[in-house]
């Protein structure tokens, strides 16, 4: 998808250098343009709600299939 006039591409969809365990609720919230905060916190009540098991398999998956986050990241800030 496109960027609109004036809107920044969105950033690859990667783990991120930000994390707290693997760095995929960052990375998604990144790629959605959220603050890592609130992906966080919605990952939490979503993996809750769902008794476990189905949230942490998703974030496993999602560890194993994102991409490493780039090496320049860290140039960058």
């Amino acid at each position: 998808m496109y960027p609109l006039p004036g809107q920044k591409p969105r950033p690859p969809f990667r783990r991120s250098r930000n994390r707290i365990i693997a760095g995929v609720c960052a990375g998604c919230s990144e790629w959605l343009r959220w603050s890592p905060l609130v992906g966080r916190s919605f990952f939490a009540t979503v993996t809750l709600l769902s008794i476990f098991v189905p949230g942490i398999l998703v974030y496993l998956i999602l560890w194993i299939i994102m991409p490493a986050p780039a090496a320049d990241d860290d140039a960058r800030g």
